[in-house]
């Protein structure tokens, strides 16, 4: 198949550090291309992942996040590019609006994050034109009736990540500066559990500065000490050698993305019953599975003692990347023959529609 992948403008893929969006492209884009697959992938400039790519902007706009300008221009030159493909996997928001507008039949879309009041109404606009992928059935339960054509989890190119021996001595919390994350709460539960907490962590917004100014700042101390953002050889040589990724969410999120890094690494997870998580920690095997700060410290202090060989088969088995590309190439085969005529996707009756248009698309 002749597959199109388009990225958001805001980040290069990968992404140097922190940026879970366009890390999963680049292992989705690599994945399907050692399937056999023809793929082109609409990002910036700047990317390196090594299949065939296009753009409008020669970096990326990370600090124009948001600006509707910006990620227009990129869409147009995006639908121009992918016009010859089988099939275009968009995951920009406003990307496959305007392709159910147009009443395009070979666009598939993935919602990366949680279903709002504003995103759900959106998905709902184009639910019965563009397919809709969740990224964990969790999130397929909290879509407010819209339908999901599949429930796809994120993968990893496991062969990028050393099983680490986990002889640090210390907890890692990996992630973003944000209260949702449970930044504080880590440093509680460490504390109790008698380990040192390290804090690695994105903080470039505004408010994630002022969380951290507030908040976290007057918790650091000896024994918890934050390290900046990390990324590449830093990031996996800190979560190989981490007694347990720390993971205590305070809120839904829809894949945890650092949990199955951690576990690629060898290192159990301990996090709170949140969102996927009781999809990716398999509790008492590869990690603890808690509801209270009592429990995520009873929990770390017995991290230690699981198989670290275990944590690793886990993602292996159920979150490479082949695992992955698999996934996404059924629905693809069942969208290109419900365009075909061959079948409908979801047992509606199959349309032939019109193929993506060019540049005058949008």
């Amino acid at each position: 198949m002749r597959i199109g992948l388009i990225a958001p403008p805001w980040l290069p893929v990968p992404p140097a550090a922190y940026g879970g969006t366009e890390l999963v492209l680049d292992v989705l884009a690599r994945g399907l291309a050692k399937a056999g697959h023809d793929v082109l992938l609409v990002t910036t400039g700047d990317s390196t992942c090594p299949v065939r790519r296009s753009w409008a902007y020669d970096r990326a706009r990370t600090a124009e996040i948001g600006n509707t300008t910006v990620e227009v221009r990129h869409l147009i030159h995006a639908y121009s590019a992918v016009r010859d493909m089988d099939i275009v996997h968009d995951h920009t928001v406003v990307g496959p609006v305007v392709a159910a507008a147009r009443d395009a039949r070979n666009v598939v879309t993935t919602n990366h994050g949680p279903f709002t009041a504003d995103v759900t109404e959106i998905y709902r606009s184009i639910g019965a034109r563009i397919p809709l992928i969740a990224i964990s059935h969790h999130q397929a339960s909290t879509s407010g009736g819209v339908p999901t054509a599949r429930v796809i989890h994120h993968g990893l190119d496991v062969a990028r990540y050393p099983v680490g021996a986990g002889t640090g001595g210390y907890a890692l919390f990996l992630g973003r500066m944000s209260p949702s994350k449970g930044v504080t709460t880590a440093i509680q539960v460490a504390r109790r559990a008698g380990l040192p907490l390290i804090i690695a962590a994105k903080m470039q917004e505004p408010a994630e500065r002022e969380y951290f100014d507030s908040d976290v700042a007057p918790m650091l101390g000896r024994d918890v000490s934050y390290i900046g953002e990390v990324g590449g050889s830093e990031k996996l040589s800190l979560l190989g050698n981490a007694v347990a990724l720390l993971n205590p969410i305070l809120w839904d999120e829809p894949f945890g993305l650092c949990m199955i890094e951690a576990l690629a690494c060898g290192t159990p997870v301990v996090a709170t019953c949140r969102g996927s998580v009781p999809e990716i920690v398999d509790h008492t095997y590869t990690g603890f599975v808690c509801s209270s700060v009592d429990e995520l410290a009873k929990a770390m202090a017995q991290a230690g003692a699981l198989d670290r060989r275990a944590c690793r088969a886990a993602v292996e088995a159920r979150f490479s990347m082949e695992e992955m590309a698999r996934n996404h190439i059924a629905l693809y085969e069942d969208v290109v023959s419900a365009v075909s005529g061959e079948g409908a996707l979801g047992g509606g009756p199959a349309k032939r529609g019109r193929p993506v248009p060019s540049a005058s698309f949008l």
